[in-house]
């Protein structure tokens, strides 16, 4: 795995969940892997936990659900931005391409 969006989500979030609906479909079709971490899922959660506290070591300032763009998630990663909190499918679309664009200069 490069380049991913990492989700992290719970599952009584309401506004995460009607994002599941087109956050994963979004993200791959820039060219993004997905990986869904639901703050529940301790195995999963355990895996990319580093990752959220890198971020935020207190959970404080978090949106719901919290998305972190990342290069090798899966090793020595690197966090290249974010995308915060509750967005139609079009906004979505363009926060996640203005993480990438803002890498790519």
């Amino acid at each position: 795995m490069n380049r991913a969006v990492i989700k992290f989500s719970s599952e009584d979030c309401g506004t995460c969940h009607r994002m599941a609906f087109y956050d994963a479909k979004v993200s791959q079709e820039l060219g993004l892997d997905f990986v869904d971490v639901k703050i529940q899922d301790r195995a999963t959660y355990g895996k990319y936990r580093k990752i959220l506290l890198s971020q935020y070591p207190t959970k404080e300032g978090m949106g719901w659900p919290t998305y972190l763009i990342c290069d090798q998630p899966d090793g020595e990663f690197t966090i290249l931005g974010e995308v915060k909190g509750g967005h139609q499918k079009g906004e979505f679309r363009s926060r996640l391409q203005a993480v990438l664009d803002a890498v790519a200069e």
